[in-house]
């Protein structure tokens, strides 16, 4: 059978996404609902099938963090399901009316969302991530097109025929879901400006910027993760050394686990020492700035540690005089996703929410709150470290636009031109109704 092109995938998604933007939310709560059933019904064969893709990356020395993200276990499995479960009980995100204006008497304005219309997301090999993207694009009423890590590929292509024929069998477009499978098809997909209207990579920096060269379609940047703990001199001690080890070390190879430690140079002796202690118990290694080094035995750091996105079991510690030196190094070394001040302070806590510029910033809670299903959206296609159109975590509102809706009765702009007829531009307290 000939492989089907890129071009011809992403006009059929194009196609679909017509359909797909005008079927209703009942119909898309329950595609989820057979989604979930057919995962569950073959959870025994797709497991079987990420057998094989992690036997394929253990014989070729995948790297033990990769590794992790690969395997779609029982925990994962169940997390994803329950992400969509989540989805089915969040409100339709399409047709919202945002703003109802009165032009004039019969003239009235609405401002109404809408899906993106055909999505393109590069991630990484997390099985899960397939679920919990092609999940919010069917939500959200968005065709995608999916291209996941070469070493998921055959749970990725599994998970694709379920998708495909639980949705299809509930009544949504065929040709909605797409997927990619090499490099080239990447390439092939960045030229394809007619037919895709927004690219989704997750990934390096490097990455990213190779994505947003390479493409005259519009890129939302989800980008490394060096997040940050600081714990300030006013702060809990105890929850101090909660909050860093459950930021580091509940799970390394994430983008919203913490990679840097800046601890103010008031804080006592012991509680740096404890905190070692603390982090040995998990197996977490420590790299120290020449402060830190001269209080407890660690590896040295370099300024390259500042700016490394580890996704290991090592964190880089570095002392700073105050919140202006641990501000100053965020937005300098970090990567505008999330970082986090263990203070008691207010006001020195308000000062870093305020200036510090990233996507999530915390007082006194872990880096690892910042994601899309601890948030109540479901889940995320990723975390954008942007500033326009979504920041964050990207949940449903995250891929909607919106258009705006004109309800006339016969007006034409001359009239307003010469005077005959005037604006009102009166505030309505209603919905669109179309």
């Amino acid at each position: 059978m000939n492989k089907i092109s890129i071009k011809d995938k992403s006009k059929m998604a194009s196609q679909a996404a017509f359909k797909l933007s005008a079927i209703d939310i009942e119909t898309r709560n329950r595609a989820l609902q057979n989604i979930i059933k057919h995962l569950k019904e073959n959870t025994e064969q797709l497991q079987k099938i990420n057998q094989k893709d992690l036997e394929y990356a253990q014989n070729n020395h995948l790297a033990l963090p990769l590794f992790k993200r690969l395997k779609l276990d029982d925990q994962k499995l169940n997390d994803a399901v329950d992400g969509i479960k989540q989805l089915i009980q969040l409100p339709d995100p399409v047709g919202v009316t945002q703003m109802a204006t009165e032009l004039d008497k019969g003239l009235e304005l609405f401002r109404v969302t809408c899906p993106i219309g055909v999505i393109g997301v590069i991630f990484e090999s997390r099985p899960d991530a397939f679920i919990q993207i092609a999940s919010l694009c069917l939500k959200s009423g968005n065709a995608v097109l999916l291209k996941g890590g070469h070493e998921a590929q055959n749970t990725n292509q599994f998970l694709f025929q379920v998708f495909k024929e639980a949705s299809e069998e509930s009544g949504i477009p065929s040709g909605w879901i797409q997927i990619l499978e090499t490099r080239d098809d990447v390439d092939e997909m960045l030229k394809q400006r007619d037919d895709i209207d927004l690219i989704i990579p997750r990934g390096s920096n490097q990455f990213v910027q190779y994505i947003m060269d390479h493409t005259s379609i519009p890129v939302m940047g989800h980008s490394e993760g060096i997040c940050h703990v600081y714990i300030d001199k006013d702060a809990d001690l105890e929850k101090a050394l909660r909050i860093a080890v459950d930021s580091k070390a509940q799970s390394v190879s994430v983008c919203n686990a913490a990679e840097t430690f800046l601890l103010h140079r008031d804080l006592p002796v012991s509680f740096i020492k404890s905190l070692k202690e603390a982090l040995k118990k998990v197996n977490i290694s420590i790299r120290g700035d020449e402060q830190i080094s001269k209080i407890i035995s660690c590896d040295h750091a370099t300024k390259e540690d500042w700016r490394t996105e580890y996704l290991d079991r090592i964190v880089s510690i570095k002392m700073v005089n105050n919140v202006d030196e641990a501000i100053w190094h965020i937005n300098h070394y970090g990567s505008k996703h999330t970082d986090t001040i263990v203070t008691e302070n207010n006001e020195t806590a308000h000062k870093f929410l305020l200036e510090v510029d990233s996507a999530g910033v915390y007082q006194n809670a872990s880096t690892r709150f910042a994601d899309g299903y601890r948030y109540g959206f479901g889940a995320e296609v990723g975390i954008s470290t942007g500033k326009l159109h979504a920041r964050g975590p990207v949940g449903l509102e995250g891929l909607v636009t919106y258009k705006y809706k004109l309800i006339g009765h016969g007006q034409i702009v001359a009239d307003y031109a010469n005077g005959k007829a005037h604006f009102t531009h009166q505030s309505l307290n209603k919905n669109c109704p179309l």
